[in-house]
């Protein structure tokens, strides 16, 4: 997704726009409620940034559920015993 904006906006120069009119189609400055869509992205935003945040408190977690005993066995404890 990243790689069409920079597509769109290499599109948009070539075109011989400015970055100020560029910037107007990507932001929702033409459209009937420009300052709704901005909050309404700056919203979106904070909320993935969140969500990202929780998946990786999650993610480094225990394994282990709560209650059971960690394995310490190794499979080089049975190579020197015999």
């Amino acid at each position: 997704m990243l790689e069409n904006f920079f597509q769109l906006y290499k599109i948009g120069k070539e075109l011989g726009l400015s970055k100020k009119e560029i910037n107007r189609v990507f932001l929702f400055d033409d459209s009937r409620y420009p300052l709704f869509f901005k909050i309404l992205m700056i919203i979106v935003f904070i909320f993935f940034g969140i969500m990202i945040i929780i998946l990786g408190i999650e993610a480094s977690r225990h394994i282990y559920p709560a209650g059971t005993l960690y394995s310490t066995v190794k499979i080089k404890d049975f190579k020197g015993k015999k």
